[in-house]
């Protein structure tokens, strides 16, 4: 049986629950190692504030879902990747709340890939369908990955063009991956593990729950360099994954649409809040050179050997830093650039691990590199 991730891991994930910032903050505690975690007493895991009843947990309680995992991963297609593992996709790595590890079916290695989340209405018009269908193929042969949540209409339209351009497509899901939602995706579902990847944060048994959701759309942004809203109601979980995007600095596309259908306001909105508008695949792709240059360079280099040279530009924007937690806006007034170039410039420093992101809004030099 492959231990990989290890036993030790997943009886702490499944120990905490629901609750994954503190399994990571405990982890972290421990550089990592979940053996030593198990192995220490009592009143060492008490010094860092955890209950009696989860200390508990830890030292004695025996996840069932640990067998299952463990069985599950033997399947050659199939993997669990810690957070700390090499292959945890180094962008999704960034965002504040990361999953503290993924399960996946399939071809894992994509989600090193350079990607663009497309989203959008379940209920859209054959307008959409189309448009989505297009933009997944032309933008998967201009080189990026499309990443999706398996979801009827735009979703469904986004990976089936990515797969017609003969490119591996990721779909993440909002329930355990031996859980196909929704059930009329389970033939695409099917051509995705083919030749692309089912990934998700939740345990094995997860059935489809409303709060799974959103939860599952911060994933999806947080892998993405971009995220392209294509028809999407006022009120609809399209839009909670643009928010998401902003939030974790990454671009945001909608394309516009009739002021008559109802399923494109949400992307007027966007765009009246600051998303770019674009009208061909083209758009996008002028958009993110530059960052899939440095997402390839990054993807191409070994932990040990990472050695990125910045240019004038980004060494420049890195003195302006400094030492200490800054803002985007201190940093505008530092740099004397836009906000729009800044935010770029900032992506690729947090992906070649040049800086982090800090509590507020901040960004801070990742001191670890540099020691």
């Amino acid at each position: 049986m492959r231990m990989d991730p290890c036993q030790d891991f997943l009886h702490l994930y499944h120990s905490f629950g629901p609750n994954r910032r503190a399994l990571i903050h405990l982890l972290e505690q421990f550089d990592g190692d979940a053996r030593r975690i198990r192995g220490s007493s009592k009143l060492e895991l008490k010094q860092f504030g955890l209950e009696s009843r989860m200390v508990s947990k830890i030292l004695t309680s025996k996840p069932a879902q640990v067998k299952q995992d463990l069985i599950w991963a033997e399947n050659p297609t199939n993997r669990i990747l810690t957070y700390r593992d090499s292959s945890y996709p180094a962008l999704l790595r960034q965002i504040p709340d990361f999953p503290a590890l993924l399960y996946t079916s399939g071809n894992a290695n994509l989600l090193q890939n350079p990607q663009i989340a497309i989203v959008g209405s379940r209920l859209c018009t054959p307008g959409g369908a189309q448009t989505a269908f297009e933009f997944a193929q032309q933008l998967s042969v201009a080189g990026l990955t499309i990443t999706s949540g398996m979801a009827l209409g735009i979703d469904t339209q986004a990976h089936r063009g990515a797969l017609l351009a003969g490119s591996g497509t990721i779909a993440i899901t909002g329930t355990g991956l031996d859980q196909i939602y929704p059930i009329e995706n389970r033939k695409l579902a099917q051509e995705i593990l083919d030749c692309g990847v089912l990934a998700s944060e939740f345990p094995l048994g997860t059935r489809p729950r409303p709060a799974n959701f959103p939860q599952r759309n911060r994933v999806i942004s947080g892998l993405s360099l971009a995220t392209l809203v294509i028809e999407a109601a006022q009120r609809s979980g399209s839009l909670i994954t643009a928010r998401l995007a902003g939030e974790q600095g990454r671009d945001v596309f909608a394309i516009p649409g009739s002021i008559h259908n109802p399923q494109t306001r949400g992307c007027h909105q966007l765009i009246r809040d600051g998303a770019k508008l674009v009208e061909q695949p083209a758009d996008i792709t002028k958009e993110l050179s530059n960052l899939m240059e440095f997402a390839l360079e990054h993807q191409n280099q070994t932990s040990t050997t990472a050695t990125l040279e910045l240019d004038l530009e980004h060494q420049s924007l890195l003195e302006a830093i400094g030492y200490d937690p800054v803002t985007s806006d201190t940093l505008v007034r530092r740099s004397g650039l836009t906000i729009d170039k800044l935010s770029s410039m900032l992506l690729i420093l947090e992906i070649n691990e040049f800086i982090q992101s800090a509590p507020g809004g901040c960004y801070v030099r990742n001191h670890s590199r540099y020691t």
